[in-house]
């Protein structure tokens, strides 16, 4: 019994190290704050390590992941003391690399302009764009109907054309991450 047991630590630990960055920067999209993009992460995974010895299909994992991490995110926005709480307007300091100043600053308006599109919106947007989602998984993932996820993409997207206007083109989610830290 001890050795399955050790087996599923194992396993588990090899997939949260191989997923933990891409679960952290999808969590960011959706909040745009790192420290609480690091808390959403991590009670995804508490809930995914909770119901590992269940798993049956390993290939369901990142969509399983992918639901407890958006259902964390939207229950959040849903409590008093968050949407009290009051995210700083700065970007955090972005790692050096190979970018230009246009494509950083492209990158910051883009993720200060997602902050501003509604939570559930927000999360349509980077399952349709970022993670490349057709709209029934989208629907899956956010468990509601295909025309939901229509209308809530067609709506996320009028506002980021309306507070973006002609900066950027839309979808950009894939552009906006590139520089992720």
């Amino acid at each position: 019994m001890r050795s399955h047991e050790d087996e599923d630590r194992r396993q588990f630990s090899e997939y949260f190290a191989a997923r933990r960055g891409v679960v952290r920067h999808s969590a960011y999209l959706m909040c745009g704050d790192w420290h609480w993009a690091d808390d959403l992460t991590q009670a995804a995974f508490i809930r995914v390590a909770s119901a590992w010895h269940r798993v049956r299909d390993p290939q369901a994992l990142d969509a399983f992941v992918r639901t407890c991490l958006i259902r964390t995110y939207l229950s959040e926005t849903r409590r008093v003391w968050r949407r009290r709480e009051r995210v700083v307007a700065e970007m955090p300091d972005l790692a050096s690399g190979n970018d230009d100043a246009e494509s950083v600053a492209r990158r910051v308006a883009f993720a200060q302009a997602l902050r501003q599109v509604p939570p559930r919106q927000r999360v349509t947007l980077i399952c349709r764009f970022y993670q490349g989602l057709d709209v029934t998984e989208t629907a899956v993932a956010l468990g509601c109907s295909e025309g939901t996820v229509k209308s809530q993409t067609a709506k996320g997207l009028a506002t980021l054309r309306k507070v973006l206007g002609d900066a950027l083109p839309v979808p950009a989610l894939a552009c906006a991450t590139e520089g992720k830290e």
